[in-house]
């Protein structure tokens, strides 16, 4: 897809919409129990702490759902593409929806192995995923 919608950049979020510009994709981590929080809360759902920290991860996922796109909901969007839900390896239950690129769209399959490439829009990184 060529032209993407953006988010909406705020505090609370800036470290993950921002990251990828260092290269590092970054979600709140609880200093008490080490979980990882995303999308971003103001306290931990696991050990309700509220001492949270901005953290980067490996960028390695896995995809855990896929489906492709064929019909192109914006004049600019390019068809077909992959929407997928990955999951990060640092922990079960870290999951992002992304585009799959890279590759076929045909050959994204649930399991495949991917690492997070960026792409930059107007001060925002978007974070996509392409095989490893």
């Amino acid at each position: 897809m060529s032209a993407r919608p953006l988010p909406e950049v705020t505090a609370a979020n800036e470290h993950f919409w921002r990251g990828g510009k260092e290269g590092r994709l970054q979600f709140l981590r609880c200093r008490g129990c080490r979980y990882w929080v995303h999308p971003p809360a103001p306290v931990c759902p696991r050990c309700l702490g509220a001492q949270l920290r901005v953290e980067a991860v490996t960028g390695r996922a896995a995809v855990v759902a896929c489906t492709v796109n064929h019909k192109a909901w914006a004049p600019d969007d390019e068809v077909p593409y992959v929407v997928a839900i990955v999951e990060m390896v640092e922990q079960p239950g870290l999951r992002l929806t992304t585009n799959v690129v890279g590759c076929a769209p045909d050959a994204v399959r649930v399991g495949m192995r991917v690492r997070v490439r960026f792409e930059e829009s107007e001060d925002v990184w978007l974070p996509l995923f392409v095989p490893e």
